[in-house]
């Protein structure tokens, strides 16, 4: 008879049997979510390793960052469900659990945002040093949004009217957009190049009449260091805006082989000749023949068109080759006596006199 008198003893506006309920609610609570958490994270951990698929190891990363003190809120919120416990003691428990959750949410978001960018910047990267720099002040950009909203929901939280603040933000930082929107223009061309890559530091371009080897990738500009030697800086909206040529990424070469024999050539050794400029080509390595013709009458020559593929992108090689094969057409229509044409022009000038002899004058 006595125990029952015991449990009925108020504490707090609570009887004790009421807190030995919530307690005993805070500690399955807070037992089971670290069980769960520290299992799950074993197990994943497992599975993520065996697996090339990287939204697993998110899932870890995220289990690995769910803090002690969210668990100790959870519990503690849980409990509160079984007291009946004073607006202000409420209220407190209120500000402290959306702090907690908060918190939370902050560094899930911050791991999130971090194991994004990470991952990113080895797979698509590894060869792109410079683009580094970007994708780290990306990722700051990114925390520091992720940190306003998160604030804005907590002050919503807690009562705070945050309608006017939204407001003057937004004026804010409409008048603030379109002052710099030129810079912010080029802080997205430089989010397209880092994301998009239609080039990467190193790779040889053209842009216009501009060729060269890219050298910096930056939030603003992006520096290409032309093949006459000096350092062009181009605004990333410019460059996106322009016709881009990426020749390191070229597969193949097509070379255009133009030439012009004499008129005086016989017919049967012109006809012999596409068969002459193929056998030349076939010659060489890494060379694939497209098609050789008598293409046209020139004004002083009868040309000749032939086209072939250099099987690699290397400048060094092509510049090999194609000297390999001019010299090889050269020592061929040497050998069969047929001569390049070059630039001749005949002249018939009518209705003038003939030269005769001089006239001679008389002795005196």
């Amino acid at each position: 008879m006595q125990a029952p008198k015991i449990l009925e003893w108020q504490f707090y506006h609570n009887s004790l049997q009421a807190w030995l309920v919530a307690g005993i609610v805070f500690v399955v609570i807070g037992t089971t979510l670290l069980i769960v958490r520290t299992l799950l994270t074993r197990r994943l951990a497992k599975v993520a390793a065996r697996t090339s698929t990287t939204a697993d190891d998110a899932v870890v990363d995220l289990l690995r960052r769910t803090r002690y003190f969210f668990i100790l809120a959870a519990a503690v919120a849980g409990a509160t469900f079984f007291l009946d416990l004073p607006k202000r003691a409420l209220a407190v428990g209120h500000v402290l659990g959306t702090i907690a959750l908060i918190l939370q949410f902050a560094i899930w978001g911050n791991g999130l945002i971090n194991f994004w960018f990470q991952n990113y910047a080895e797979r698509k990267a590894d060869s792109d040093v410079a683009s580094r720099t970007t994708i780290a002040a990306f990722s700051f950009v990114a925390r520091a949004i992720m940190w306003a909203i998160l604030l804005l929901v907590a002050l919503n939280r807690l009562g705070v009217d945050i309608t006017a603040l939204v407001t003057g933000l937004g004026v804010g930082g409409i008048a603030v957009a379109l002052a710099v929107q030129n810079v912010l223009g080029d802080v997205f061309a430089a989010l397209a190049i880092v994301l998009d890559k239609p080039f990467v530091v190193g790779d040889s371009i053209s842009v216009d009449t501009l060729s060269g080897t890219v050298e910096h990738v930056g939030l603003k500009t992006t520096r290409i260091r032309s093949v006459n030697g000096e350092q062009v800086i181009f605004s990333n909206t410019d460059l996106l805006k322009s016709r881009i040529r990426n020749f390191k990424r070229m597969q193949e070469r097509r070379v255009v082989l133009t030439i012009g024999v004499s008129y005086d050539t016989p017919l049967e050794t012109v006809a012999r000749i596409p068969a002459m400029l193929r056998e030349a080509v076939e010659a060489q390595q890494q060379v694939r023949f497209d098609r050789s013709h008598f293409m046209s009458y020139g004004e002083s020559a009868l040309v000749f068109e032939t086209v072939y593929f250099v099987l690699t992108a290397d400048y060094m090689t092509f510049a090999n080759l194609n000297q390999a094969v001019n010299l090889a057409v050269l020592r061929r229509f040497s050998a069969e006596k047929i001569d390049f044409a070059f630039p001749t022009r005949t002249i018939v000038v009518r209705g003038a006199a003939p030269a005769g002899p001089a006239a001679v004058p008389a002795p005196a």
